[in-house]
C-alpha cells in the first residue's frame, strides 16, 4: 500500500503522469493453531502462521490477554507464538 501515488516520468520539458492505486490482500491464516493437551504445571507454545506479518491479539475466549509471568507473545514475521507458563486446568 505505501507503493500508492503520483508517478510521473519526465524527459526534458515533456512529462507523463499516472495514479497508482495499490490493493491490500486480506491476512489468511496459512497454518491455523493446533489443539493442544498438556499437563497442569506445565508450559505450552500455540503458534500460528499469517499470510503477512501483522499484529496480533491474543484472548482467552472473549478476554484479551496481556504479557505477563504466565503469558509470554512473541512474533517474527508472519508467525505469531502464545507461550502459557504453570499450566492450571482454569486455563483450558
Amino acid at each position: 500500500e505505501s507503493d500508492a501515488g503520483d508517478y510521473t516520468c519526465v524527459c526534458g520539458d515533456k512529462q507523463s503522469t499516472a495514479s497508482l492505486a495499490v490493493h491490500a490482500l486480506p491476512v489468511l491464516f496459512k497454518e491455523e493453531l493446533k489443539n493442544e493437551e498438556v499437563q497442569e504445571g506445565a508450559s505450552v507454545s500455540l503458534r500460528c502462521e499469517l499470510t503477512k506479518a501483522v499484529a496480533v491479539q491474543w484472548k482467552l475466549g472473549s478476554k484479551l490477554l496481556k504479557a505477563s509471568d504466565k503469558y509470554q507473545m512473541r512474533q517474527h514475521g508472519t508467525t505469531a507464538e502464545l507461550v502459557i507458563h504453570d499450566l492450571e486446568v482454569k486455563d483450558a
